[in-house]
């Protein structure tokens, strides 16, 4: 199971993330309260693993200015989290790594991804960002085969089992389901979060959308995206 902590703005919140096992930290250079200047992101991902997947995190952004701010950044994936079209998602596609392509659940996008080109696709409330549980019946109906589902929306250490159970998706997203405050993770949340995500996923790796789970417990992602 994928796990990504999303809304980073403290050096040691990052750290922590990874020595707990997260395979994806994500910084927001959209307008929010755990938005991060570009420089500070720089400064932390040049902290983390190599292996460590860092995503910039953007909504209803120029394709230049995207592309501009992951390279200046040094990070390795743009997650676009707005109304971008099919054009300008596969535009950054072209010229960033990877591309996270996020989606309300029930929006029509989901039903033609490939003309998008992203790597992944993510599921979230209507409002993303703003930490809501939505019905994630809505996410069922999300393409299996051929497609990594990244689930976000209101995710806790408490309801992540059961979201995974229902939607089964290749990775999990959480933000401030794992706060102490905006921007601030929560070490005890945190680590609940990971473990019981990790704990779900193992029971429901046969799903096509589930993430492998390696020996080693983390996910490498590096093997999946390069296969």
């Amino acid at each position: 199971m994928f796990v990504k902590i999303c809304g980073i703005t403290r050096e040691e919140d990052a750290l922590l993330a990874v020595a707990l096992g997260a395979d994806a930290i994500g910084f927001v250079f959209a307008p929010s309260p755990r938005q991060v200047a570009v420089d500070r992101a720089r400064d932390i991902a040049r902290r983390l693993p190599p292996d460590t997947l860092t995503v910039g995190v953007f909504r209803d952004e120029l394709p230049d200015r995207v592309v501009d701010i992951v390279h200046h950044a040094g990070l390795r994936a743009a997650q676009l989290h707005g109304f971008e079209t099919a054009e300008q998602t596969r535009e950054v596609r072209s010229r960033v790594p990877l591309v996270i392509k996020a989606f309300p659940a029930g929006h029509p996008g989901l039903t033609d991804l490939e003309t998008y080109g992203a790597d992944v696709v993510l599921v979230d409330s209507s409002a993303p960002g703003s930490g809501e549980v939505f019905d994630w019946r809505l996410a069922e109906d999300a393409p299996r085969s051929g497609h990594r589902v990244l689930l976000a929306g209101g995710l806790t250490p408490l309801n992540v089992t059961d979201a995974i159970e229902r939607v089964r998706p290749w990775g999990v997203d959480v933000s401030t389901g794992v706060e102490a405050g905006p921007g601030i993770k929560d070490a005890v949340k945190l680590r609940e979060f990971i473990d019981t995500a990790r704990a779900a996923g193992s029971a429901t790796a046969d799903n096509s959308r589930a993430a492998p789970l390696s020996e080693d417990g983390p996910y490498d992602w590096e093997d999946d995206f390069s296969s």
